[in-house]
């Protein structure tokens, strides 16, 4: 049985036989206990455990005042209420009045299913709503290319450097990168990927390498150009000899930095930024120019 109109006394019950009605619906549920029902399916539906207390409450003893469902559910009256009122809201119960208080009745469990429906119609609508939003973000988030942005690897994370310029490298018109190098970085940076240059090679991705200093061997598609000491022999301060062991690897968009800390821990940086790598590519251009 169900009522009709929410705030009405069911079409079918007669003052008369009011009471008789109240007793009926009272126990027209079998005793069903909250502690030992699954309520994980509600819980599912958008249900509190404090909504399913109530809920379930209501369902065993029938129309109710608040004041019962509340000792029914060992909850307060301001907490039931505000369950009640979720129900409510969600057409799974109506309630009537009378000497001025209200009784809330519980509408068939078969509701329940309407509520389904209308959830998942609701998370159709937000799917379409949410692909407009995507572009949206997508939008704003490239917006902040200008503004580099700077991640971080410890020595046992230097592979996913190396990682991250095969699968930006390839996916690039170029599909090829520029390394400076020097002498004792080799050893750490690919200790953790041996096969790199295999892979690069297999892939079809070229590297042009700017030597500092000895050392160095071809690999297969790439060129390797030697920045000697007597093509600088004025500049202060620096022993192409012995250079500070540091790789400065330029890729789409990219620029990555290796370099020894003072315990000779390896440790590398990608600066993001499609400015800052296109200058670093200008620069190491006009250098390979200049060697022979």
């Amino acid at each position: 049985m169900r009522t009709f109109a929410i705030g009405k006394i069911p079409l079918f019950v007669r003052n008369d036989n009011f009471a008789t009605y109240l007793d009926n619906a009272k126990v027209a549920l079998p005793s069903i206990g909250y502690s030992i029902m699954n309520i994980s399916i509600l819980k599912k539906l958008g249900f509190s455990d404090k909504h399913a207390k109530v809920y379930l409450a209501l369902l065993r003893l029938g129309p109710s005042s608040v004041r019962s469902l509340a000792a029914e559910s060992e909850l307060n009256r301001g907490t039931t209420y505000d369950s009640l009122k979720w129900l409510q809201e969600k057409g799974l119960i109506t309630f009537y009045k009378q000497d001025t208080k209200q009784h809330f009745v519980a509408e068939p469990p078969a509701k329940l299913n309407t509520l389904l429906r209308e959830q998942q119609e609701e998370l159709s609508r937000t799917n379409d709503e949410l692909t407009q939003f995507v572009s949206e973000l997508d939008a704003l988030h490239h917006s902040g290319e200008a503004r580099p942005v700077a991640r971080y690897y410890g020595p046992d994370e230097l592979h996913k450097i190396l990682e991250d310029i095969l699968v930006v490298t390839e996916a690039s018109e170029e599909k090829t990168y520029r390394v400076y190098s020097t002498e004792g970085i080799r050893e750490h940076l690919y200790k953790d990927f041996q096969t790199f240059s295999d892979v690069r090679v297999a892939r079809g991705i070229e590297v042009k390498v700017i030597a500092i200093g000895d050392g160095g061997e071809l690999r297969g598609l790439d060129e390797r150009k030697w920045l000697s000491h007597k093509d600088h022999s004025g500049a202060p301060g620096m022993d192409l000899h012995n250079p500070s062991p540091t790789y400065i690897m330029i890729y789409s968009g990219k620029t990555a930095y290796i370099s020894l800390d003072q315990h000779d821990n390896a440790m590398g940086v990608v600066i993001e930024n499609v400015g800052i790598s296109e200058m670093q590519q200008l620069v190491f251009d006009e250098l390979w120019n200049t060697l022979a």
